[in-house]
């Protein structure tokens, strides 16, 4: 489960359903100079046009949608070697413009291209060009980052789960290093070692200079607030202003962010079924404390014989969980949720079947975008490994006690090392706190019930960072100008145009 994703919730359903304040700064002072041998790249001039050739978003793009794609060196450390091109899209200011706004929804690995939609009929779209990316081998950048054909997608998700016995973990570190080998055949490790946060961070500088702007200003979701933290740690003269939603703590290793995570997803699941209990109907039935059982009984038989559904692939149980975690992200997708269980509890899977394909990128075609790919390939590079068979057997065991209705039963004591393990080339960052100085005020904001990056997360980025923080009280995945909350809004709005800091403790 990929580490905490900015989820446009309005889109999804679609598809599924068929304080203190300073002086404004007008940032039109001279650029700062580029670092040495990279000015060719800080030099360049955005040929805007036509988003036709864009991929998936092509016919999703606001009117007036225009893109572009910019070049930057594969390894910073050889600004004359391999380049790799980052793909943008903008909708200009329509009235007195500040400068530019870039927009990353997290992942690692999800298109930006859709965010310079965002906030449409807000001061922003006004006063501000949208500016949405990808990041480097993702979406509609180029090279962009492929390790497995459709059908290799498709078979991998149709496979029965394997359990942690001897034979099923020698099994699933073959399949991992299988996984691994093609993406370094099908990509070259020069690529693979160079799509990491400490290369996308740099390639952000290189798009606030091509945009004209002296300083960011920089609107990040769940892994978003990564690059923005590390961006800022990295650039800090360079910054605006950042508002940080959905908060990765660069603090946390792999293992604490894996059992916080699923200790999210665990609440979620409880405040779901609690809710659905209150009807009769409920898959899950009345009471909520034998929910985790029931839901058991519904998904387990699915690891034996899939579910039916219109499309002759089924509802295998993999499938059935990745589709019930997509629908658990947000409050607003219970009652997509309670659909697909009530489905499943007669026997069929669309609905389930459904989440996953939206979660795993299939498209209408059969074929994939390569979100889940790149996801891979980002966080390979950016994690430390876990190599140690008692460190993967100890995550195990507490995942399965964080979120007991992920628990299969099927523990034993000992797992398999993660993919991670077999990657063909070495992590470039690691977990450490935020340490920076010379940075202006910053915003966090933590929702209270985010399943994907728990609010103590928001919490202690904030800190690090001497940010503002703002608590949004809800059940969802990020929250600043998607739940639609005008005390939320109000506040980052107020923020990115005049730079007014929210006040001390803003709760929404």
């Amino acid at each position: 489960m990929r580490s905490g994703r900015g989820v446009l919730v309005a889109a999804v359903l679609a598809m599924v359903l068929a304080g203190c304040s300073v002086t404004e700064e007008e940032p039109n002072g001279p650029l700062p100079a580029p670092p040495g041998g990279l000015e060719k790249f800080y030099a360049q001039v955005p040929q805007w046009g036509s988003c036709e050739g864009f991929g998936d978003l092509e016919d999703k793009l606001a009117p007036k949608t225009q893109c572009t794609r910019i070049t930057v060196p594969v390894d910073y450390e050889k600004p004359d070697g391999p380049t790799a091109q980052i793909a943008l899209s903008r909708l200009e200011a329509s009235g007195k413009r500040i400068g530019s706004l870039l927009l990353n929804p997290g992942g690692p690995g999800v298109s930006g291209l859709s965010m310079s939609s965002i906030a449409a009929k807000t001061p922003l779209a006004e006063r501000f060009d949208r500016v949405g990316f990808d990041p480097r081998g993702v979406g509609s950048s180029l090279p962009a980052i492929a390790c497995q054909t459709a059908q290799e997608s498709d078979s991998e998700r149709a496979e029965p789960p394997t359990d942690n016995t001897p034979e099923g973990i020698a099994k699933s570190e073959d399949e991992n290093r299988t996984y691994a080998g093609h993406c370094a055949e099908r990509n070259g490790a020069e690529l693979l070692a160079h799509v990491g946060t400490r290369e996308v961070i740099q390639d952000m500088d290189v798009i606030r200079a091509v945009l004209g702007d002296p300083k960011l200003t920089y609107l990040g979701y769940s892994y978003g607030t990564k690059l923005g933290s590390a961006y800022a740690e990295k650039f800090p003269g360079n910054v605006r202003a950042l508002v940080l939603d959905g908060a990765v703590d660069s603090a946390a290793d792999p293992v604490q962010e894996s059992l916080r995570q699923a200790a999210g997803f665990q609440k979620a699941f409880d405040g779901y079924s609690a809710d659905c209990a209150k009807e009769a109907d409920c898959p899950l039935g009345t009471d909520p404390a034998q929910s985790v059982a029931r839901f058991r009984a519904l998904v387990n038989p699915l690891r034996d014989k899939p579910a039916v559904t219109n499309d002759p692939r089924g509802l295998g149980y993999n499938d059935a969980i990745t589709g019930v975690q997509q629908a658990l992200y947000t409050d607003e997708f219970w009652r997509v949720l309670t659909l697909g269980l009530s489905e499943l509890r007669d026997g069929r899977g669309d609905t389930l079947l459904q989440l996953a394909d939206i979660y795993d990128g299939r498209r209408d075609d059969g074929t994939y975008n390569n979100t889940q790919d790149a996801f891979n390939a980002i966080r390979c590079v950016d994690d430390p490994r876990i190599a140690d068979p008692a460190v993967a057997a100890a995550q195990d065991a507490e995942y399965r006690k964080a979120a007991p209705f992920l628990d299969d039963g099927r523990g034993t004591g000992a797992a398999p090392l993660e993919v991670c393990n077999a990657w063909p080339v070495p992590n470039t960052s690691g977990p450490h706190k935020i340490a920076v100085n010379g940075l202006p005020k910053t915003v966090v904001v933590s929702t209270t019930e985010d399943p994907a990056t728990p609010y103590q997360a928001g919490v202690e980025l904030a800190g690090q960072l001497g940010a503002a923080l703002v608590t949004f009280r809800g059940t969802r995945h990020t929250a600043a100008l998607v739940a639609g909350d005008a005390c939320l809004d109000d506040a980052v709005i107020a923020y990115l145009t005049e730079l007014k800091v929210p006040e001390q403790g803003l709760t929404c």
